[in-house]
Formats: C-alpha cells, structure tokens, sequence
C-alpha cells in the first residue's frame, strides 16, 4: 500500500509539537508546541494556522462542547476561550512537584483523561487522572513516569495508554458508564518488537483506527508505527522524512482517513537541524492509508 506524507506547516513548532486533535465540527486541527505555551489551529481548507499564546507550558488541547476549550496548562486543567484568550483554572494535580501536564483525551463519554510527567523526568513520580463531565477529579494510575498516549476501542471496552519510559502500550478493561479501569496487561511491549532490530524508540501519542488497530508515534524512531493490540505485532511502518523525534498522531480530515503527526524541535543540534534533523518541529500530513478513525471526543463538562 503506497502512502504519501506532506509537511503542512514547516519547523512550526520550535520546542515540542504534540496533542493534535482534529475538531469535526470546524474542519480544524488543534496542537499544542508544549514549552512555548502555544495553542495551534490550523485550518486545511484556507491555509491559516491561528495561534493562542498560553503563559506555561501546554500539554494538551481539546474542544468542549459548551464552547472553548480545554487544555493541560501547567499542572491545572483550565479552561481558554479563544476569542477573548481568558483562561480559567478547573483543577490542579500533583501540587509540591515539578510535574507538568502532558497528553490528554477525551473518552467516549466525554470525561477527560491528562497524564503528568516530572519536568526533569524522574521515574515513577507522574500519575493519570480523569476529569468527569461533573468536575469530579480522580486519579486512575499512579507510578508514571512519562504520561503519554490514549485511545478507546471501537467497541468502548478497552482503554489503551502509553507511559513511556518503560517502552509500553497497556489495555485496561473499560466501563464507558462509570469509567471504571481495571486489569491492565501490556498490548504492546516495544522492546519485543523485531522490526526495530534493537534501536527501540520511546512509544509517545497514540491514536486508534475503525478497525480497533492503533497508531503510536514512534520518539526518536522517526515513524508512526501500526499495531495490533490483539497480538502485539507490528503491521505497518509509516516513515517521516527528516524529523526522527515524531511526538504524536491524530486522524483528520473531512473523511478522517488522513494522519495528522506532530514533531519536536527542541534540543536538536544546529548540525543536525540543518541537515538530517531539517523537519523537526514540523507537521505532517500522511494520505493513502487505506484506513480511517473516528470522530474526536471533546468535553462534555
């Protein structure tokens, strides 16, 4: 199956692109560059990519039903309103660390899950909460190290979740009336996949197609790699020119069968950005996968 990758917004984020999130209602792609504390919103159909400047860095945006927008600001969950750029604090985590907020989704019933990661990246110290759609907080796994990726099966039986730094993609039963998790297993062990023949990247955003298989950005592998979550196995390899720390994926598109893949810049020598490292920081669009996902979920709070 041949596939194209298009760089849509060349080098636009200077420090670390991530959380996209394509909004259906507007046909737009929502972003974030983390430690510049910019919200993206780039609109395909025109060309234009708005930009909010947020004051801390900003670990994930998502729409919310009511209007605005919700984003991991610090360690707060806080709403913005894009036109009048008011931010107001909902709930703060991990109060007395360093920890900031990272990747964060909504869930098919409209709760919103963030994870934390330590600044300076320290083992164990991160956790995984869900916002409820009554401003409930709760905290749902403890222990993380880097909170990353998630995603809900077709089915809404299974919540998928990515910590980092341990190279795995967990499964967790799921119940879409409570969310309730429980007995987590790995669905993905990356240091057991062969096609990475020992150079094993850090598994980052993760995003699920109509077929229950998930896309996982691959850090420092340069890819987006297809999995079954079923078996484990690696079904397809999805290349990104120039830019090897990919950070994360999102389905888009009017028929939401084109991938949306986020990039970081920095921390890449000038060597290397000028040369091999050229698209760092940029994003891509991939076409001609065969594939499609669904509808984002936003916050029903």
């Amino acid at each position: 199956m041949s596939y194209k990758v298009e760089t849509v917004l060349k080098n636009v984020a200077s420090t670390v692109g991530e959380g996209p999130h394509w909004d259906d209602a507007t046909q737009t792609l929502l972003f974030v560059d983390i430690n510049n504390g910019k919200i993206f919103r780039y609109n395909p159909g025109t060309g234009t990519n708005d930009m909010i400047q947020l004051n801390g860095p900003v670990g994930f945006v998502v729409p919310r039903s009511n209007g605005g927008l919700v984003v991991g600001l610090e360690n707060t969950f806080s709403t913005v309103d894009w036109n009048t750029k008011t931010v107001t604090k909902m709930a703060e985590v991990d109060s007395g660390t360093n920890n900031r907020m990272n990747d964060g989704k909504c869930d098919p019933k409209g709760r919103l899950w963030a994870g934390t990661m330590s600044k300076t990246f320290n083992a164990d110290q991160a956790n995984l909460y869900c916002l409820d759609t009554d401003g409930t907080l709760t905290k749902k796994v403890d222990r993380v190290t880097i909170s990353n990726g998630l995603a809900w099966s077709p089915d809404n039986t299974i919540m998928y979740y990515i910590d980092t730094t341990p190279h795995k993609v967990y499964a967790y039963d799921y119940d879409i009336n409570t969310g309730n998790i429980s007995n987590q297993r790995v669905a993905v062990d990356f240091d057991a996949v062969p096609e990475f023949k020992g150079n094993v990247p850090g598994p980052d955003g993760m995003t699920i197609d109509t077929d229950g298989n998930l896309w996982v950005a691959c850090f420092g592998g340069g890819m987006v790699a297809k999995f079954d979550p079923k078996t484990g196995a690696a079904l397809q390899q999805v290349s990104l020119p120039n830019a090897t720390k990919i950070t994360s994926v999102a389905w888009g598109g009017k028929n939401l069968d084109e991938l949306y893949v986020t990039s970081l810049r920095s921390g890449i020598p000038d060597s290397e950005f000028q040369t091999t490292e050229s698209l760092a920081g940029s994003l891509f669009r991939v076409t001609g996968l065969g594939v499609k996902g669904s509808p984002a979920y936003v916050y029903q709070g």
